[in-house]
């Protein structure tokens, strides 16, 4: 097992990475501070973890129910949420009920904002169980739900106890969602570490294949920056804005599409793509490299054209974005592979990129 730490004073918490770490009662437990514990789980990861999760909590002592949500982006709202709050408050949980957030980014997300809202505040832990989430949602305390006119507008910052990335669980995973979580690893290298860049391109077809030991790599370098961002700006008031590289196109083309229809990976892939288009009409990156990061997102088995929503429609949906000031837009753009810069850009540029892109 590999550990670090996201130092935040107080509110630091672990990053546990390795196998089989959801049948570690004993570790986990560790962060459950009551007698009781809530897993929250969707229908695809509910059937093969939930069990061991439950056995592996109960044989240390703990009281565990588990919550069953449907699976999927487009199950990211109110009515979702609800689900969470309406089973906590039949089940009478607490203020010392710790939630388990087991599943991908959507069941992270909607655990975590539930548990910054019921009785105005429980705590929680992620136990992430796709490589997106691993390597980026489930660290950093960002939690939220969607809204037809923009994702994740609605949330709070509010930070687990602990992750636990078990890699193991990567093993049931479809190819698409390993290419959707390579797209965050390929993110975090782009605007925080060069060298991180050439190790993703070189270790791209093992991480493809599902090398255990090649994954759990790829999420300790992608936790250790994530981490080092986080403890600097945790509310993004700055510096942790340049983990957004490529999510204000990505967004758009998610809501524009209707949520679910691409994987958040593969909007936030192609908009890497767009974002280095729009860094080299600016002046700001080099071909060559812009080129470099759209061959790897392309051999990452992620779309690098997007989707026909017309050009004045991607510019409304990209000022609803919660990024955007006073309606500016505002993009995380590249001066190199593994440097990022947030600036605003003129619409005729923007506009450039849209027409060449998708």
């Amino acid at each position: 097992m590999l550990s670090l730490q996201v130092d935040l004073g107080q509110r630091s918490y672990p990053i546990h990475i390795g196998v089989d770490l959801i049948d570690r009662g004993d570790l986990i437990a560790a962060h459950v501070a009551g007698p009781s514990a809530v897993i929250v789980t969707n229908t695809t990861v509910g059937p093969h973890y939930a069990g061991r999760l439950e056995a592996a909590l109960r044989a240390v002592g703990k009281q565990v129910s588990t919550i069953v949500l449907p699976d999927g982006e487009q199950f990211k709202h109110w009515e979702t949420l609800n689900l969470i709050f309406d089973a906590l408050l039949a089940g009478r949980a607490d203020r010392k009920t710790t939630l388990l957030a087991l599943g991908g980014g959507v069941v992270g997300d909607m655990t975590g904002f539930a548990a910054a809202t019921y009785m105005r505040g429980v705590p929680f832990v992620q136990v992430p169980t796709t490589l997106l989430a691993q390597v980026d949602s489930s660290v950093g305390g960002k939690t939220g739900i969607n809204h037809p006119l923009g994702k994740n507008m609605i949330g709070a910052f509010y930070q687990p106890e602990a992750v636990f990335a078990d890699v193991g669980t990567l093993a049931t995973l479809p190819s698409r969602e390993i290419s959707a979580g390579i797209a965050e690893i390929i993110k975090t290298a782009a605007v925080a570490d060069a060298g991180f860049v050439d190790w993703v391109e070189d270790a791209l077809p093992d991480l493809l294949r599902g090398d255990t030991d090649t994954l759990a790599e790829a999420v300790r370098r992608s936790c250790e920056v994530k981490a080092r961002v986080v403890a600097e700006d945790e509310r993004e008031s700055g510096l942790r804005a340049i983990l957004n590289l490529g999510h204000t196109f990505g967004h758009a083309i998610e809501a524009g599409l209707g949520y679910g229809e691409w994987l958040h990976g593969e909007a936030v892939g192609c908009g890497m793509v767009m974002a280095a288009d729009l860094s080299a009409r600016l002046g700001l990156l080099a071909d060559a490299d812009g080129d470099r990061l759209r061959r790897l997102v392309e051999a990452a088995g992620l779309p690098s054209r997007a989707p026909k929503l017309g050009e004045d429609r991607y510019i409304e949906l990209m000022q609803g974005d919660k990024k955007a000031e006073g309606g500016d837009i505002r993009f995380v753009l590249l001066k190199s592979l593994g440097e990022a810069v947030i600036t605003r850009v003129p619409e005729d540029e923007l506009r450039a990129t849209l027409a060449t892109t998708s």
